[in-house]
């Protein structure tokens, strides 16, 4: 058998199916994120996208559930483009950005799409690409790696 890359298996956290996140290359310091093992790659709530020269990307981010408050704009490197299927069976094609994830006091890389998630539950899902990296998923659990400060989740709206 070939070698395989190895992954992080060593002392993984176990978070719970929802968690507060941020992307620190982003700009955003707290997202509420759903983790979803169902989904290869992570997605990103993203609109306006704009594609730049040099391919670039410039796009505006709404972190709060529910809200078009403190809305973060962007701009970094275009990664790749993939075809995408959603939940619902949906297929189209996104941008695909790579950004840091900060989730329960660990940092990964993460190939993230860009689409806008204003009708679903939550700005961003980590998929298994990312939680493979060191992390395991309690489908009890919720906020396992803690809870976001008080005034944040006051502003995230949601249910925190």
């Amino acid at each position: 058998m070939a070698d395989r890359p190895k992954t992080a298996r060593r002392d993984p956290f176990v978070a719970g199916w929802r968690e507060w996140a941020g992307l620190p290359d982003l700009g955003i310091g707290w997202i509420k994120v759903k983790l979803d093992t169902g989904a290869r790659s992570s997605a990103l709530h993203a609109f306006d996208l704009v594609e730049l020269p040099g391919d670039r990307v410039r796009f505006s981010v709404h972190p709060w559930q529910d809200s078009d408050a403190d809305a973060t704009t962007v701009e970094c490197d275009i990664h790749d483009r993939r075809v995408v299927r959603s939940s619902s069976g949906h297929t189209e094609e996104r941008i695909v950005v790579r950004t840091a994830i900060a989730l329960a006091g660990r940092t990964v890389l993460a190939e993230t799409t860009l689409s806008n998630r204003d009708q679903m539950g939550f700005r961003m899902l980590v998929g298994r690409e990312a939680l493979r990296q060191g992390f395991l998923v309690d489908p009890a659990g919720s906020f396992l790696g803690g809870r976001a400060p008080r005034e944040i989740r006051r502003r995230n709206r949601g249910r925190s």
